[in-house]
């Protein structure tokens, strides 16, 4: 759309969600790429077998057309579309971190992730909180202090607002009442929420409980969950539209002092009230703008500041406000622990302390990378064929290689040796180099061979496809890497390393605690056939590096590794396609895109 056209059409954003029984999510999902496609409407679209989840923007014509078709399916019967006008999106880096730039439409398993553990089902919002309309909620909070004031706060004192969303969202505005306590948990995401409430259950037992958020999804959940507790957590009631439709009933901000945080390109919307409630987390003066999208330096929460390289106060207040990193005085060194044999871990550099700097602000240091190599090979040979990548990459990362725990027998094949060689044995097998796996056929036997053995048959290209055993041990094994040479800013996985690193990002919510790393790089990746990949949709920031359908790549499927690329949320997800076979390019344009992204964990 043109610049001109763009004035001349208004534009709009539409958020909906609806909890109901989907009964054929295929059919539902083409009404959306059609219906969307047709009208030209970007943003996102979660289905799940419990309901929709849907924030697009467009023309308003568009959208209101987009109204009227799913107001004709019966199962959309009673729901609340918001739909408001606004600028057109004119910061590309918002609207593309928003998912703005494209029409993203995939099959969840919650709406909404409300636990971290992937296998906990959701609450039954059959049960969830009484619904108060902008009016009703306003008029309990009106009523409570009137009756403050008269000294008669006898039930009243019983009366608790829950803030339902994230820090940095409440960071910039929240209800605030004089005579009602208001409850911010302070959570970096909606999945934080349930632990929050199971440690704070006695400020809410017995209570009556006020609970919003900025539409009114997350409460579905969040009250549900309270709710579920049983005696003395009946009485949860929720802000039905959320803080949207009470600023729409109140233009004013009513008892909502600051700015609405949205999951948009607008960032926030505001009342006819210019008060600004969030402050720089530098300097402390009144500022309430994301559109910098600065980040937390260890967590990547937004922080409210501009430019600068920060530590959230949530890292700070658990010791990460100079999160420095081990330094290690040899590039090579040799690990052992009772439990686990840990393999060869090789450094490519000494790493650089971070250094302390005021109000948690920490200097540059380079990124911290682990290299999971590919099937039988090893951490030195994997450091040989990344030596151009570690080259071009050595002022802004420091790759660490490390040998996977599945140890190989040595095998050969006649066709393809020397003549020297097929007219005798192969060289002694202790002057070889071991060779190692992340995953192994079903029918390996985990013994260590001494001699050489004759290859089954000819190399087959797509062996990667039968070798699906050995993934517990792996996960067992790179806890224990974590846990011992961490932290790791990222991973770096080749072929069937990233498989491996892959499945590990698969679980990433899970496994924080004992995994913990804030990207992940993919060559020529693939997915393993799993439970962690069916219908997931994963949300870790990734780079994935693949051959085009041209790419020369015959050890891996152009096909795989798009299809797990896939698999990752558009919006933390970057893919680059070359044309240089099974390998990680380190020309331009390639080596500029993987610079480009890693700068931004910098």
């Amino acid at each position: 759309m043109s610049g001109d056209n763009q004035s001349q059409e208004q534009y709009g954003v539409l958020l909906y969600y609806k909890y109901s029984t989907i009964p054929d999510l295929n059919s539902l999902f083409t009404f959306y790429e059609s219906n969307c496609s047709q009208l030209g409407l970007l943003g996102r679209v979660r289905l799940a077998p419990h309901g929709v989840n849907v924030t697009v923007g467009g023309k308003l014509s568009s959208l209101e057309s987009h109204i009227d078709a799913v107001k004709s399916i019966s199962l959309f019967e009673g729901t609340d579309f918001k739909l408001a006008s606004s600028d057109y999106p004119l910061n590309g880096k918002v609207a593309h971190e928003c998912g703005f730039t494209s029409l993203s439409i995939r099959i969840v398993k919650e709406l909404v992730t409300f636990s971290s553990h992937p296998l906990l089902n959701p609450p039954d919002v059959s049960n969830a909180g009484r619904h108060l309309s902008a009016v009703e909620f306003h008029s309990i909070l009106q009523s409570t202090g009137q009756v403050l004031d008269k000294e008669n706060a006898t039930d009243d004192k019983k009366l608790v607002l829950l803030d339902a969303r994230n820090l940095y969202e409440t960071r910039i505005g929240k209800f605030r009442t004089p005579s009602v306590e208001t409850l911010d948990p302070e959570i970096r995401q909606f999945s934080d929420l349930p632990t929050w409430i199971d440690n704070n259950a006695e400020q809410l037992q017995g209570k009556h409980v006020l609970m919003y958020c900025t539409g009114g999804i997350r409460c579905e959940m969040a009250s549900t969950y309270v709710r579920s507790k049983g005696a003395g957590f009946e009485n949860v009631f929720q802000l039905y539209g959320g803080i949207q439709r009470y600023l729409e009933q109140f233009p004013d901000g009513g008892f909502f002092k600051g700015k609405n945080f949205v999951f948009d390109h607008r960032i926030s919307v505001g009342s006819s009230d210019a008060d600004i409630m969030g402050s720089c987390l530098l300097c402390s003066s009144s500022f309430d703008d994301y559109s910098s999208r600065c980040r937390c330096t260890h967590c990547r929460m937004l922080v409210l500041m501009e430019g600068a390289q920060y530590v959230c106060e949530l890292c700070r207040k658990h010791g990460k406000s100079i999160g420095s990193s081990p330094v290690s005085e040899d590039s090579k060194m040799k690990v052992t622990s009772p439990q686990i044999e840990l393999k060869n871990v090789s450094s490519e550099s000494t790493v650089s302390p971070q250094m302390p700097w005021r109000n948690g602000i920490v200097c540059r240091r380079k990124l911290r990378i682990l290299c999971l190599h590919g099937f039988r090979q090893n951490a030195s040979s994997f450091k040989g064929r990344t030596a151009s990548l570690a080259k071009k990459l050595k002022n802004i990362a420091e790759f660490v290689f490390i040998d996977a725990p599945h140890e190989l027998p040595f095998i050969y094949q006649t066709s393809n040796v020397s003549s020297a060689i097929q007219n005798g044995p192969p060289p002694p097998s202790e002057n070889c180099k071991k060779r190692f796996a992340w995953f192994v056929a079903p029918d390996f036997s985990g013994r260590r061979e001494t001699n050489w053995k004759l290859a089954d048959g000819p190399f087959d290209p797509h062996q990667y496809q039968q070798q699906t055993d050995g993934l517990d041990v792996s996960l067992a094994y790179l806890k224990t890497i974590f846990s011992q040479e961490g932290p790791f800013d990222g991973i770096l996985g080749f072929s069937q390393g990233a498989a491996m690193a892959a499945s590990v990002c698969a679980q990433w919510e899970r496994l924080k605690g004992e995994i913990d790393f804030r990207f992940a790089i993919l060559c020529s990746g693939f997915a393993l056939h799993s439970a962690e990949f069916e219908h997931r949709s994963i949300n870790c920031p990734s780079l994935h590096i693949f051959g085009g359908d041209l790419g020369n790549d015959r050890q891996v499927a152009n096909q795989a590794s798009k299809e797990l690329a896939k698999a990752f949320e558009e919006g933390c997800s970057v893919i680059i396609e070359h044309d240089c076979g099974h390998i990680i390019p380190t020309r331009s344009p390639y080596i500029d895109e993987i610079k480009s992204f890693l700068q931004r964990f910098l």
